[in-house]
């Protein structure tokens, strides 16, 4: 099969266009000149209905699908029963109801939190399904995975030319700042911290697994990339290749803010997988590669979290101080 080029008239449809991986593609493709975007709200099609999301593709018949509709998989509200049940029809149904109206070209976003909690570093594609999965995700993994194995299905079946990608831990404009997890949420526990003049913040876990971070404007460019190159069965991992402890990420992060005060650790909380990082070299031999450094990144975000989130009496009183870049 050959895939469908990407053209200025292309009709793209972004599910989860309001979501932190969808909102920064649905950036990246107006800038690229693509705006002919097929968007819509979960007020206005709750995907997890099969009915609604059928009638909504046959509707719009777009020449591109973009998955990036999902329900969080660790710290979200609900349970692991609506994690993967909330997941399962949202994949199923838009997936369906996009092989139903034979939708040429399809890119399903998934997450490397998929790979399993073992993996050998750096995680090649070739390792998914290798092993037992990280508990902690589990649930949210199952739905993904079975979504991988649709896409895949489709091709053999249909000879659609449909494909997949694992995204590692993503952050940026957007993001969720109040989830308990992650970077954005330590973002913020350390923000709030300097805002009081707290004399330490606890950062949940030992501090020593290994993670990468990568800028969601980057995965936006990766998503193009793989859209316009990339038409193969095999998922692609999108990473930086480069990781960093929990302790090193939370000092970043107070250098950053400006926060002076001790990061204590809270060895009680679960740490996960002690390493996950990708190997990416399906994604550079496309010529793509990540261009914005943790650090850089950092520091925007914090910026859009001050413009966005934070009270502007904390805008101020931050704004006082330089911050460190």
């Amino acid at each position: 099969m050959r895939a469908p080029q990407l053209t200025p008239a292309s009709r793209i449809l972004v599910a989860g266009h309001r979501g932190l991986a969808g909102s920064a593609l649905c950036r990246r493709l107006r800038a690229a000149g693509h705006e002919n975007l097929v968007l819509a709200t979960s007020s206005e099609v709750d995907l997890r209905d099969r009915a609604a999301a059928g009638a909504w593709l046959a509707e719009h018949r777009p020449d591109v699908v973009v998955l990036a509709a999902e329900r969080g998989g660790r710290g979200g509200a609900g349970g692991p029963a609506d994690v993967l049940s909330d997941n399962l029809r949202i994949q199923t149904s838009v997936l369906d109801a996009a092989r139903v109206v034979a939708v040429p070209r399809l890119l399903f976003l998934a997450s490397a939190c998929l790979y399993p909690r073992e993996s050998r570093q750096p995680i090649r594609e070739s390792s998914l399904m290798s092993g037992p999965l990280e508990p902690a995700t589990e649930f949210y993994a199952i739905a993904k995975i079975a979504g991988l194995a649709q896409v895949r299905a489709v091709r053999e079946q249909d000879g659609l030319a449909w494909i997949s990608a694992l995204p590692t831990n993503l952050y940026g404009p957007g993001d969720d700042f109040h989830a308990p997890h992650g970077l954005a949420g330590l973002m913020r526990a350390v923000h709030e911290a300097a805002q009081i003049g707290a004399p330490s913040v606890t950062v949940p876990g030992s501090g020593t697994p290994r993670r990468e971070f990568l800028h969601v404007d980057d995965l936006a460019e990766a998503c193009v990339a793989l859209l316009e190159q990339y038409d193969d069965p095999t998922p692609v991992n999108i990473g930086t290749g480069r990781d960093i402890s929990t302790a090193d990420l939370a000092k970043m992060l107070a250098e950053t803010i400006g926060y002076t005060g001790a990061i204590e650790f809270d060895p009680a909380a679960p740490d996960g997988a002690p390493r996950r990082v990708l190997d990416i070299r399906t994604m550079t031999g496309l010529g793509w590669e990540p261009r914005t450094r943790l650090r850089a990144g950092i520091a925007a975000t914090y910026e859009w979290y001050l413009d966005n989130t934070a009270l502007p009496r904390q805008r101020e009183a931050v704004r006082g101080h330089e911050m460190v870049g």
